[in-house]
């Protein structure tokens, strides 16, 4: 039975807020979940995180009794959230080893990918300026992986930037799907189905790998971890229905200020003159790839 079709208007300058909200709300994720993986280690955090998502998710979802999602619909929810698994491993394990700030630096790249898979695969304007904003992006992740080298960093610090890096691919990736899911379903239903299918897919590396202890003592961090995620998806969610993923993705850079001052509050983490040098490349980089686009996406249909 086809499901009904709703009109969501564009309201860029609201859904440009929301999205800046959600970046705050996942940045205080990220230094709960930096917490958890130095408490208790990534396996054990991730599985038990999956499973924390999944609940609440359900009690948000479930009760509504919705229609069930198109194939196609779905097909969009499993592609979208094994990239999310991918990405959610490699930041994590990365950010146990990397300072938080450095860690939302090397990530702002994902905007750029994503303005270029925007274009491809959305149809949105990319122009010349695209090449140039990458060259200094580029050079940004180069000042910070040639500082780490020659500032002694800790062992691990290398492999753990080597992550982010991978995980800031993922995430462009994520960002175009997250723009072409919005349109075909509603917030609470990609949620649930984004938890569904990482739960599943940690089932079965868990019954492969065993399932790890309970972590007793931070159980309550772990169901916090989940409330700020599911509370970040749905808040991106919205705003990525209502405006374009190009206009929207500038708004990750405001996670480099939360970044900093959790990092620095929180564990310590001094701001390196290498990691602001390297932040200013990237960031200008995609400003200027960015440059010039219509923050007025036309009407589209909501699913």
């Amino acid at each position: 039975m086809p499901r009904s079709v709703n009109r969501v208007a564009q309201h860029p300058v609201q859904a440009f807020a929301v999205a800046l909200a959600a970046v705050g709300v996942l940045s205080i994720m990220d230094a709960v979940m930096k917490a958890l993986v130095l408490a208790i280690g990534i396996y054990a955090v991730t599985i038990w995180r999956a499973l924390a998502n999944l609940v609440v998710a359900s009690v948000m979802y479930l009760p509504r009794r919705l229609p069930w999602p198109s194939r196609a619909t779905l097909r969009i929810h499993v592609w979208r959230a094994a990239v999310v698994t991918v990405m959610a491993f490699f930041f994590f394990w990365g950010i146990g080893r990397v300072p938080l700030a450095q860690a939302l630096s090397l990530t702002f790249i994902a905007p750029l990918i994503a303005l270029l898979l925007a274009g491809v695969f959305l149809h949105e304007t990319i122009g010349a300026r695209s090449i140039a904003g990458s060259v200094f992006a580029l050079a940004g992740v180069i000042v910070i992986v040639a500082g780490q080298a020659t500032a002694k960093a800790a062992p691990g610090v290398l492999l753990g930037t080597a992550a982010i890096v991978g995980s800031a691919l993922c995430y462009a990736v994520n960002i175009v799907l997250m723009r072409h899911q919005a349109v075909a379903a509603k917030p609470l239903e990609i949620n649930f189905f984004q938890a569904l299918t990482v739960a599943v897919i940690w089932a079965v590396i868990v019954a492969a790998l065993g399932l790890p202890p309970v972590p007793r003592g931070h159980v309550g961090w772990i169901v916090v971890a989940s409330l700020l995620s599911s509370t970040g998806g749905l808040l991106f969610s919205w705003a990525y229905a209502r405006a374009e993923a190009g206009y929207l993705a500038v708004t990750e850079y405001s996670g480099f200020l939360w970044a900093a001052a959790l990092g620095w509050v929180i564990f310590h983490e001094p701001l390196r003159s290498y990691t602001l040098a390297g932040a200013a490349l990237i960031v200008g980089g995609c400003l200027l790839a960015a440059r010039g686009k219509s923050p007025e996406p036309p009407e589209m249909d909501y699913t």
